[in-house]
């Protein structure tokens, strides 16, 4: 079986590495790299399987100057909702690809451990049941797979953990103690569940791979983006520095957004997600701090 990975950033490094255990992988991106397999775009759109890495905030763009439908079945390994809309990633592919044909990786997967052949487990979601399983079928030994329908869920979970991640660098950052870290990521989760119940989401999901075992993994360790766009916030920095420092993207500063505007139309409490907006465009992270611990509502 031959795969592409389309976008060459670390996490599609990793999963290049993870494929090539048992398939002929190749890779492109929009920047030519020399790394192993490296091959022109035109090239990776002929294989059957494609990975779609591509951030939210630009795949839409991508899909419509880059893509052209011929049948293939897609992995998208991306995480996030697209700012300027709301839209999960599920509703922006699907503009492009029936539904049937793609399928989304959800669960615990720093690419730096993925790379070190490090043992995790992950989640296949899609409505083709089918086109998951064969999916996990070319997952490497060291990686376990699960696969689910519920794929509104997942992209949730996926997208909501990393603005969750974002609020724990804050709270590490400002040395608030292990204990405020703790009901932060718990709130976060119920939040989470909460937010993604409006949209027909099942409760199992949240309590998954796809959600607790994802956000454990990204609220607590400064190999998350997210999490250490947290940290510099409680520095106080400015959140157009701390992304030239990190020199990579952390979806959940958009997702941010997405959320608050979502929350805000159809009247959603995310008290965490919207302080973690609010932080972004300026507020001080101790006054969102006591606003937390002031407010009224579960």
């Amino acid at each position: 079986m031959k795969v592409a990975v389309i976008g060459a950033g670390k996490w599609g490094q990793a999963l290049a590495y993870a494929f090539g255990q048992k398939c002929d992988v190749v890779i492109t991106s929009r920047t030519p790299r020399n790394i192993p397999g490296f091959v022109s775009l035109d090239e990776a759109m002929e294989c059957e399987k494609i990975v779609m890495t591509i951030p939210a905030q630009t795949v839409r763009e991508w899909l419509r100057k880059n893509y052209g439908f011929k049948n293939h079945q897609i992995l998208v390994a991306a995480k996030g909702m697209e700012a300027r809309t709301g839209a999960f990633l599920n509703e922006i592919y699907e503009e492009f690809v029936p539904s049937s044909n793609l399928t989304y990786l959800s669960g615990p997967s720093f690419a730096k451990e993925v790379m070190k052949g490090l043992p995790t487990a992950l989640v296949l979601n899609s409505s083709n049941r089918v086109a998951a399983t064969e999916w996990g079928e070319l997952f490497p030994d060291f990686i376990k797979t699960y696969v689910s329908g519920d794929v509104v869920g997942a992209e949730i979970a996926g997208a909501y953990k990393n603005v969750i991640a974002i609020a724990g660098g804050i709270c590490a950052g400002l040395g608030l103690g292990e204990n405020a870290h703790a009901s932060l990521v718990s709130r976060g989760l119920v939040e989470m569940a909460r937010f993604g119940r409006e949209f027909g989401a099942k409760e199992e999901t949240f309590l998954s791979l796809s959600g607790a075992g994802d956000l454990f993994l990204t609220a607590g360790s400064k190999l998350s983006r997210n999490f250490r766009v947290g940290l510099g916030l409680a520095k106080r920095k400015r959140i157009d520095e701390i992304l030239e420092e990190l020199g990579e993207v952390a979806e959940g500063v958009g997702t941010a957004e997405a959320l608050y505007t979502i929350s805000k139309t159809n009247d959603i409490y995310i008290p965490i997600a919207n302080e973690v907006y609010a932080i972004l465009k300026g507020k001080d992270p101790m006054k969102s701090l006591k606003d937390l611990l002031n407010r009224r509502r579960d």
